[in-house]
């Protein structure tokens, strides 16, 4: 690495490193937003799902242990 890079502070040595960039449109920010939407749609009828079928197995146990 050069010496170009380096900065020097007494003891202390800092190297400097220039990142790349990247550009994001607003039609790829709209794009994330909408698949965003439907993973949490997607998360929230399972969600659902799940505590239906958890009330279900516990109506289930109770009615067979009081058999």
């Amino acid at each position: 690495m050069s010496d170009d890079n380096v900065l020097h502070f007494g003891s202390l040595r800092v190297n400097i490193r220039i990142m790349g960039t990247t550009v994001i449109t607003i039609e790829d920010v709209q794009a994330l937003e909408v698949k965003e939407e439907q993973e949490e749609s997607i998360l929230a009828l399972l969600g659902i799902i799940g505590t239906f079928l958890n009330l279900f197995v516990i109506v289930f146990v109770y009615i067979y242990t009081t058999l």
